[in-house]
């Protein structure tokens, strides 16, 4: 029997939920969302989009595989999507406190601990996905001592892709053909998708004017947050797309090329988080099952009559990527780097090279 520490989730309208815990003893709070994915926590704990959110796994066991080692080659790492843990808490319903996987170093519990992340065990995640599809996504806070231990936090209201974000130039590969990579959050499958297509890959800052380099192709990755705080990188997007070298972007990325086409963004009611989201391609009869992770969605009816829909989510008919009718720029809201999920998009990336 395990003696675990008693925790509370609150919620911003008041609900409170009784838990143990498993990570980190700190309070925490932010904005809680759910996720329906069935595997990958390992992936989805390190992607940079969740910064400053508190994660809710739907699916019953989590914890069972552990987690991998953190190791680094060539300044990628090896089995996560960033350098640490990004969300600020991880909610889930049964833990597994004894894990197995033949490339699991640690337990989730251990991990935690060590990123001073809180996680809560013993949580009913169904009620709690219930009340955040009918209410939204809502503020909520960890609290071991009481209700007033931590004050509520909104990441919305904070530039989020500033924090994420390198802040630094970082040069990956050795290939013929330069891409820019403009890191809002970028995740570690999108720098492997990309290099292991025999690029140079030059990584910069979210805000960096990369029109003063010289490149082949423009890419612009994922991010966490409200895209409004992005307005130095839609200008410098705006800049280069006064050219008509290939540029692509991904979720954020997706969101701050529409920006820089003219369109508008909104916010979703609970957002798009999962393995299953199907999505067609426009003026096509093919559908594909995409992993996303976005709490955000460009307005198709605002897009300039320069720009059209790639694609279109089918469960609720939301923008999942644009695409120029003229020069060589277009974009997903999904991700087909997955990382975790299914990989039936990557064919995204070699479109990207290939105009190159």
């Amino acid at each position: 029997m395990y003696s675990d520490k008693p925790v509370q989730l609150i919620l911003d309208d008041g609900t409170v939920f009784e838990g143990r815990s498993f990570g980190s003893e700190k309070a925490s709070a932010g904005e809680v969302v759910f996720n329906t994915a069935m595997v990958g926590y390992p992936e989805s704990l390190t992607d940079p989009s969740y910064l400053g959110q508190i994660l809710v796994v739907t699916f019953p066991l989590v914890g069972n595989y552990g987690v991998p080692d953190n190791t680094f080659t060539n300044g990628i790492s090896d089995f996560y999507e960033s350098e640490k843990i990004q969300v600020n808490g991880l909610i889930i319903s049964d833990y597994s406190h004894e894990y197995s996987h033949w490339n699991a170093k640690k337990s989730l519990g251990e991990w935690l601990k060590e990123n001073d992340v809180p996680g809560i065990y013993g949580i009913d995640t169904r009620e709690l996905t219930k009340i955040l599809r009918e209410k939204g996504s809502m503020k909520g806070k960890i609290v071991f001592s009481g209700v007033d231990e931590i004050d509520f936090y909104d990441p919305n209201i904070e530039n989020q892709v500033a924090i994420a974000s390198c802040k630094e130039v970082i040069t990956y590969g050795n290939g013929k053909k330069k891409v820019v990579l403009v890191d809002c959050g970028v995740k570690h499958n999108i720098i492997r998708c990309l290099v292991k297509r025999d690029v140079t890959l030059i990584r910069v800052p979210w805000d960096y004017d990369f029109n003063q380099l010289e490149w082949d192709g423009l890419f612009i990755s994922n991010g966490p947050g409200n895209p409004d705080f992005c307005e130095e990188t839609v200008k410098n997007i705006r800049k280069a797309m006064e050219g008509n070298k290939p540029i692509c972007g991904i979720c954020m990325g997706n969101q701050l090329l529409s920006k820089a086409g003219g369109a508008t963004i909104y916010k979703l009611k609970y957002g798009h988080r999962s393995h299953n989201q199907p999505v067609k391609m426009v003026d096509s009869t093919k559908c594909f099952i995409t992993s996303q992770n976005h709490g955000f969605a460009v307005a198709n009816a605002s897009l300039g009559s320069d720009w059209e829909p790639l694609f279109i989510n089918l469960n609720d008919g939301t923008n999942e990527g644009i695409k120029h009718k003229t020069k060589p720029f277009f974009s997903a809201q999904f991700h087909p780097e997955a990382a975790s999920g299914p990989t039936d998009t990557s064919f995204l990336f070699d479109m990207f090279v290939e105009k190159l």
